[in-house]
């Protein structure tokens, strides 16, 4: 936070010390006062995690900064007894977006969106000023639209533009409609508050609130005639927040929030054994695998074999090694490290401490189960000359050279290569949320993986699951879906099934040219469906733009999750474009049929850190109606990708990856094949390798 802090002054940008290491998180999840949002955001790429709970309510809220102006909310609220007499579960979403940075001489000023897609109980809009004062006073004040105008409103003033705006329609039924038609319509009122800034530990906080609670007050008696609310903010060293509040003079609240940047890990250094130093060259060439046969005994362990069982001990398995002319190549495979670039360095000093000093260019591809991805080539006297340079790995980066790699070291390949296999046993688990009846459902078991590659590109590869701890097949709801039930049914799956055969399948991938990729998948590709799979993946090496071609015959699996087919049969595909834009964004474009016959497109964009932490968004618009797909009226969510290793501090590739939707449903429901090529091969391309060099030398 200090450097943010020193960022922003030396950008011109006046803000005290005292409101620069956090902002106040609202009822809501947002930066904000109490009820009321402030024109505040958070710094860059940041994530904040909000429970506030008060009279027969409660809100659970995820924000993140997507950009450093603009953030987006996702919300899961209870209230008690709201639709007399079950109790009403509602999920919005929010924007926010900053206009204007606070400056010496003005305010912070923005706007923003409760609620979009969602059931509207929360629907409002607001623009909003925030000002800093005598380093610790914070003054926000701004005009609510919705929700944020039913306490004092008056005519809009946006009707003096177009008189469509002197009305606001009700919102629609079921949910999830964008609702632009109600947006900064109907009435308007102005809000304000303060905080004040007594240490660093403590913050004062007291608004007027333009929120009358008129849904509340009908449905479950909520007194909110008095307009003013009080609270406390009391700040802990962890990025932990617990704040206490009066509402309306009729209630207490309590809160608890907590903000995360992903760019940090539990250990920032890790605790990775240290990478090898590298040794002098003329000791190099006296070690006894480099020495000529007849002055050593003939069955001494030759340069490739010492060269392999250096690079097992860095979780890196050699494949494939080759020396002629002055230059040594090997393909291996990054069995450990999260970012690439970390393998490749170790790769480089391994060979550099193996191999004789007669090699002088070290030409490393990266491969996954014998497809090579991308060669690297490094002279053996850079890897000296940087190796305790301050920028030693950014230099490397200029003076080596990154190319497309097609054949790998095909012919090549040392002993016991191929066929190898691998396998894992571990304890699992899968959650499903926002079920009416019980927003968080979960199974937990034991899971087998086992893989077997023959040969370059072929492998077989099986998970089994025995579920052990399960609350997926507790629901008595039925689907009411119109479509085909390629998701709905769900619950049937987890209640007819329990020893679980989620994947059988056989894949070849292989490079039909260059920069081109190819993939065959065939037998039981995911839970519910089964059968044959092909994609073909265009994604030169030195640009930002892939594109993608999928086709899929598939059929649908019998609920006990074995080895039977339902009559369901279908041919679905997607033409996909994928686009790494600046700043840590991917943008994805997935256009076709969907499982349920549905023709449409998915939109997705990711913010992809470093270190491999991953959230994103996606939504589909296919030509089913909002009627036909049910309530949700569109499919949509949030994803998560967490490397364990930000946990652990222990470089590994297994993540953590969650996709949380407000409702699973069967419109624009795609296949879930294992190994779609862009996710598959990325890692290894150059524009992901260049984006972690830093960790070449790690």
């Amino acid at each position: 936070m200090r450097h943010l802090f020193g960022i922003l002054v030396g950008a011109g940008i006046c803000l005290p010390s005292q409101f620069a290491n956090a902002q106040n998180l609202s009822t809501f999840g947002t930066p904000g006062i109490i009820d009321m949002p402030s024109a505040d955001v958070l710094p860059d790429g940041e994530l904040a995690f909000t429970t506030s709970v008060f009279q027969d309510t409660a809100r659970n809220t995820l924000l993140f900064q997507f950009l450093p102006w603009a953030y987006g909310t996702f919300r899961y609220s209870y209230i008690r007894d709201f639709d007399d007499p079950l109790s009403r579960y509602d999920r919005s979403f929010d924007l926010h977006f900053r206009l204007r940075k606070e400056t010496k001489r003005g305010p912070a000023i923005a706007v923003g969106i409760r609620d979009i897609g969602g059931t509207g109980i929360y629907g409002s809009e607001y623009v909003v000023l925030t000002k800093t004062f005598a380093d610790r006073w914070k003054v926000s004040g701004g005009m609510g639209w919705g929700r944020l105008g039913t306490r004092n409103g008056f005519s809009n003033p946006l009707g003096s533009i177009n008189d469509r705006f002197d009305t606001r329609p009700p919102p629609e039924a079921g949910g999830g409609q964008l609702n632009t038609g109600l947006w900064f319509r109907g009435d308007a009122a102005l809000f304000a508050g303060v905080e004040y800034r007594h240490s660093d530990k403590l913050t004062l906080l007291a608004e007027y609130s333009s929120d009358a609670y008129d849904l509340e007050t009908k449905n479950i008696g909520f007194d909110a005639e008095f307009p003013l609310n009080v609270g406390a903010r009391y700040s802990f060293d962890n990025g932990l927040d617990l704040s206490g509040f009066v509402l309306y003079g009729s209630t207490i609240g309590l809160q608890l929030s907590y903000t995360h940047d992903p760019r940090s890990a539990a250990a920032p250094g890790g605790f990775d054994a240290a990478a090898p130093v590298l040794r002098p060259e003329d000791q190099v060439a006296l070690a006894s695998w480099n020495l000529p046969e007849e002055s050593s005994n003939s069955a001494k362990a030759t340069a490739t074999d010492v060269l392999r069982a250096r690079l097992e001990k860095q979780g890196i398995r050699l494949v494939g090694y080759r020396s002629r002319e002055g230059t040594a190549a090997v393909e291996v495979v990054n069995n450990r490290y999260n970012a690439s670039p970390q393998a490749l360095g170790r790769t480089a000093k391994a060979m550099a401490n193996t191999l004789p000093p007669s090699i002088d260019t070290f030409r490393i591809t990266l491969s996954r189960d014998g497809l090579p991805i991308t060669s690297v080539e490094i002279d053996r006297s850079d890897l000296y000359d940087l190796e305790n340079d301050l920028d030693g790995a950014w230099r490397t980066l200029v003076r080596s050279q990154i190319r497309d790699d097609i054949e790998g070291l095909s012919g090549s390949y040392v002993e016991d290569a191929f066929p190898y296999s691998t396998y894992r046993f571990a304890p699992y688990g899968r959650f499903s949320f926002f079920d009416p009846d019980d927003p968080l459902r979960y199974e937990f078991g034991l899971e087998f993986e086992a893989s077997y590659v023959p040969i370059p590109g072929l492998s077989f590869s099986t998970k089994l699951r025995q579920p052990l701890l399960n609350t997926l097949d507790d629901t008595t709801r039925g689907s009411n879906s119109v479509l085909p039930r390629v998701r709905s049914d769900w619950a049937r799956y987890a209640q007819e099934s329990n020893f679980q055969v989620n994947t059988i399948t056989a894949e070849y991938l292989w490079r039909p040219k260059q920069d081109v990729f190819a993939r065959v998948t065939g037998g039981y590709l995911e839970e519910m469906f089964g059968g044959l799979s092909a994609e073909v993946l265009w994604s030169p090496g030195d640009s930002r733009l892939a594109l993608g071609g999928e086709i899929n015959y598939v059929r649908q699996r019998d609920f006990d999750m074995l080895f039977g087919f339902q009559d369901y049969e279908i041919v679905t595909g997607h033409a996909s474009l994928y686009y790494n834009l600046p700043g840590e964004y991917i943008a994805q474009i997935d256009a076709g049929r969907y499982l349920a016959g549905d023709w449409g497109a998915t939109f997705g964009l990711d913010r992809e850190f470093n270190n491999g932490f991953k959230i994103g968004a996606f939504f589909t618009l296919t030509d089913v109606s909002s009627e036909d797909f049910g309530e949700g009226s569109f499919d949509k969510g949030i994803r998560f990708e967490i490397p364990l290793a930000l946990f652990n501090g222990k470089s590994n590739r297994t993540k953590f990856e969650q996709v949380i939707r407000p409702l699973l449903r069967d419109g624009g429901a795609r296949l879930k094949v294992p190994n779609r090529l862009f996710e598959y091969t990325r890692e290894e391309r150059a524009g992901r390798l260049i984006g972690q060099w830093g960790r070449f030398y790690r």
